[in-house]
């Protein structure tokens, strides 16, 4: 069975990350979303939340869970047989950040591969902290984000 995992704060997942889940989705027998607390960042919505919000947002995605977890992405992944790290890229920023990413953790475990899928270009400019900084100065989120984000926030 091969396995992937999708790994971010998704803090709040968007239409880029759901497209991301999507295609990979559709690679792979089983793709876990791997929601964590990123200790750089300080998070708008809990992991539980945010867990929610992933298991409603990809519920039309049969072969997908949602899974919280702490510490290192590759020891969770030898610990659950994943094979695949699947990042999603929007730009050469991201490229050269993930990649770094990608040859570390080959060079630590060699049987695990990081596959990069390139965002769509209507998604480009979708992030969450694009959605945190629109929240925070009371504009719509809508258009950036799944249904089920939106009604959360408008009914939080």
């Amino acid at each position: 069975m091969r396995r992937a995992i999708c790994p971010g704060s998704f803090d709040p997942v968007t239409l880029g990350h759901v497209d991301i889940f999507e295609r990979a989705a559709a690679a792979f027998d089983e793709l876990y979303i791997g929601v964590f607390s990123n200790v750089r960042k300080k998070p708008m919505f809990s992991v539980e939340e945010r867990s929610r919000l992933l298991a409603e947002a990809t519920k039309h995605l049969p072969n997908v869970k949602i899974v919280a977890f702490d510490g290192l992405l590759a020891n969770y992944m030898l610990q659950h047989d994943i094979g695949f790290i699947v990042r999603g890229l929007r730009s050469v920023t991201d490229y050269e950040y993930e990649q770094g990413q990608a040859q570390l953790i080959k060079a630590m475990h060699p049987q695990l591969d990081t596959m990069f899928l390139l965002g769509r270009p209507e998604y480009n400019s979708y992030s969450s902290s694009v959605v945190r900084e629109l929240l925070n100065f009371g504009g719509d989120i809508a258009p950036l984000v799944p249904q089920c984000v939106a009604d959360f926030i408008k009914n939080r």
